[in-house]
């Protein structure tokens, strides 16, 4: 089944894993159900709005809406041109949500993201105190434009907005409004005074997603519908609220032990000091993905499920979500590079060689 193609009507059971979760129950109940069905009906009418303004991008929108729901955060990486500004900035307007667009510079500043405190004198006593000033990381939905164009730590002051959803400004802790999300852009062409980020900082990014150029014939109705001088309107389909009870939905959904294993053999293999790496990954990887990208798989197959309209997990799910969660979790090697293999031929490979089931040996992969 293609990415891009219309979520199916919700079904109560699938192979194997009948609506079950690890512990052979499943999570959700009547009133869940009824709220995956929500869930999948505003899926099919946030991407319908979107389609007013967004030509084509299927997979990359996909991909952001499950970042979304799976409270994770997207890295776009794509080439100037490419609507990656346009389809964040719409998606906040059919969410109901603010909207910040931050654009790194190499002069930003940690403050200019997270706010200052300044000092107020009270007019009635004469008192001065100081008040803390928000900055532009206090909205629900984040652009962080052109990420690696400034400094380390300018970087990092987003590191703990992103991760613990909160910033610390002169020893005191704000707390940031729910839901949160921070989509970053980068540009993989232009790599002269940037700052590429470190591998701890792009693993706080649950989703690596590229944004590549459209076809033919969405480039003609690209170049139709920007050239006669109208803006189509979107309409709000959710607000922040139920997007909160929604993302509690999927960490609900059930996950058979069948599917976490395969999740398992998946991020093992890609660990070049275990016995479970096949040969071609010592040969092509300098490092492989951590627990997180697990975490990731998980949820993200998770999140897709529910936008398809089923309450459990298959491997297809988990396939689906492989290569944005990986692609910037293993680091190729010289050897790599020197015979033009990428990480998306790495990733292909281990989908077609790993199997879903369980065959009994360890190091299920095939070694070649």
């Amino acid at each position: 089944m293609s990415e891009s193609e219309k979520p199916p009507e919700m079904t109560d059971d699938g192979p194997g894993q009948a609506g079950q979760a690890s512990g052979g129950e499943s999570n959700l109940g009547t009133g869940d159900l009824e709220t995956v069905e929500k869930l999948r009906e505003s899926y099919n009418r946030i991407r319908a709005e979107l389609g007013k303004v967004i030509v084509g991008q299927d997979e990359v929108l996909e991909q952001i809406l499950i970042s979304i729901f799976s409270r994770g955060h997207s890295l776009l990486v794509g080439v100037p041109g490419l609507a990656k500004t346009l389809i964040i900035s719409t998606l906040s307007r059919c969410l109901s949500l603010s909207f910040s667009r931050i654009q790194f510079t190499p002069d930003l500043m940690p403050s200019d993201i997270t706010g200052t405190e300044v000092i107020q004198e009270d007019k009635g006593t004469g008192e001065r105190n100081f008040r803390f000033l928000q900055g532009p990381i206090f909205a629900n939905v984040i652009l962080a434009d052109e990420i690696n164009r400034t400094p380390p730590k300018t970087q990092a002051a987003l590191l703990e907005a992103m991760q613990e959803r909160q910033v610390t400004a002169g020893g005191k802790k704000h707390e940031l409004d729910e839901p949160f999300f921070v989509l970053a852009t980068q540009n993989p062409i232009e790599q002269e005074g940037t700052y590429p980020l470190p591998e701890a900082q792009l693993d706080r990014f649950m989703f690596n997603i590229l944004v590549d150029y459209p076809s033919e014939d969405e480039e003609v109705e690209i170049m139709k519908r920007t050239t006669i001088g109208q803006e189509a309107a979107v309409e709000e389909i959710l607000n922040g609220e139920e997007i909160i009870q929604l993302q509690e939905i999927v960490r609900r959904v059930p996950v058979a032990d069948e599917v976490i294993r395969y999740v398992l053999r998946l991020t093992r293999a890609t660990r070049i000091t275990k016995d479970e790496a096949p040969e071609y990954i010592k040969d092509w990887l300098a490092w492989g993905a951590g627990p997180r990208a697990s975490q990731y798989l998980i949820l993200g197959a998770k999140a897709r499920a529910v936008l398809y309209g089923r309450n459990h997990v298959s491997a297809e799910d988990v396939q689906a979500v492989a290569y944005p969660v990986l692609r910037h979790r293993i680091l190729t090697n010289f050897s790599a590079e020197a015979e033009g293999v990428s990480p998306e031929t790495i990733i292909g490979r281990l989908i077609e060689d790993t199997p879903v089931h369980d065959t009994g040996t360890a190091g299920a992969a095939a070694s070649g």
